[in-house]
């Protein structure tokens, strides 16, 4: 039941954003940021965060001696650089292989995973910005199963950015998935603003094992996490 309310409040936002596409002037369109007008936002801090799943110890989801962690943090390379270049100040949380948990001495706790979060959630708290992206790679039994998937938060503004990006993503990959309430998530529930996980396609499946693993295909990935990225603050701005 959850689920068809959901489609239905996805299909409203969807309509809005044709609605507004539509009913604006045409010279609207050279301000819109999927535009090459060299149009800038001036922040004071960083726009984005980008949350480079696992590293160090903890490898993410494999397949023989393909790890996740190494996708996540290739395309999380190229993303920063598109945004940086359209103007769009991003950020991410670590740029080689290393555990986030080694950094966080300050939650008591012996488990390296809860500390790997926890640090997560500090920085997003230290650094300020206006929404959160965090990368990952899907894996399945059934390795037939491929595509990419957004998981968002509660609130509209998680739900608009899952939505727009997607839109993006299905595009980029000829798929037709839903994005999906991500309950579970520690930093879904403990980030305050808007955050996703992105799960850009599944390592278990050959398709999108060749994709994710492809330097040009790892652009068109990103770039699509960009136009999302992108739709999203054109509308909420």
């Amino acid at each position: 039941m959850y689920k068809f309310f959901l489609k239905r409040a996805y299909r409203r936002i969807g309509a809005a954003v044709l609605l507004l596409t539509f009913s604006m002037p045409s010279h609207a369109f050279s301000e819109a940021p999927g535009n090459d007008s060299g149009q800038n936002w001036t922040m004071p801090h960083p726009a984005v965060i980008i949350d480079v799943g696992h590293g160090g110890i903890d490898g993410g989801a494999s397949h023989g001696q393909l790890l996740e962690k190494d996708i996540n943090l290739a395309i999380a390379g190229k993303l920063y650089l598109l945004l940086q270049s359209q103007g769009i100040p991003a950020v991410m949380n670590r740029t080689g292989d290393y555990a986030l948990s080694e950094e966080n001495r300050w939650h008591h706790t012996h488990s390296r995973h809860r500390k790997d979060l926890s640090q997560r959630k500090q920085l997003t708290e230290e650094i300020g910005s206006d929404l959160l992206v965090s990368l990952h790679v899907n894996a399945a039994k059934n390795s037939r199963k491929r595509g990419p998937l957004v998981l968002h938060q509660e609130t509209g503004e998680s739900a608009l950015l899952a939505f727009c990006l997607q839109d993006a993503l299905n595009r980029q990959q000829n798929s037709n998935e839903w994005p999906q309430l991500g309950k579970p998530f520690y930093l879904l529930r403990r980030v305050d603003e808007p955050s996703v996980i992105i799960e850009m396609g599944y390592i278990s499946n050959a398709q999108d094992r060749a994709m994710l693993t492809d330097s040009f295909h790892q652009n068109e990935i990103a770039r699509a996490i960009a136009s999302g990225i992108r739709q999203y603050k054109w509308i909420a701005d």
